[in-house]
């Protein structure tokens, strides 16, 4: 699978594919949570354009094809939080995901204490993988305004 694989920065010139994969890979989150009331697809281009200003955001592409993406930041009390995980649905299950997550876990500043996810909880393959990740579940938290009750995923830094 690695070759014709890389991983490199967001760029706005990638915003209008990783649109198209967000909404690809939140259908499945929706149907796992039973709810539509899921900000990433309802999300626009601009939004995400936005939202991967303010995170160090990475894609990865498989010979050209935009096929997966994660995104990162430092928060209060020295957390790395780690989100919007996705790979394409036709290549779940293949690793794509735990790479990205390493990525991420990699570029974490100096004097990080944990790392931080959260995912739906009735996201049941994301918490498993996840926790083969080495990341640990909160019991499911209520939804917040309205939306889908999630699951917070802890792991310290090692």
């Amino acid at each position: 699978m690695s070759d014709g694989l890389e991983i490199t920065p967001f760029q706005p010139s990638d915003v209008a594919e990783l649109l198209v994969l967000q909404r690809c890979c939140w259908v499945q989150e929706a149907i796992a949570n039973d709810s539509l009331a899921i900000p990433p697809l309802t999300e626009t281009h601009d939004d995400i354009l936005r939202w991967a200003s303010q995170w160090a955001t990475f894609v990865m592409r498989l010979d050209g094809r935009l096929i997966g993406a994660v995104r990162g930041r430092a928060e209060a009390d020295h957390r790395w939080h780690i989100g919007r995980v996705m790979v394409a649905p036709d290549l779940a299950g293949r690793g794509l995901g735990s790479e990205l997550i390493a990525l991420m876990e990699s570029l974490a500043p100096q004097g990080t204490e944990e790392f931080v996810m959260f995912t739906g909880a009735g996201s049941e393959r994301n918490i498993r993988t996840y926790e083969r990740a080495g990341y640990v579940a909160s019991e499911p938290e209520p939804a917040p305004h309205g939306g889908v009750a999630t699951v917070t995923l802890r792991k310290p830094v090692r």
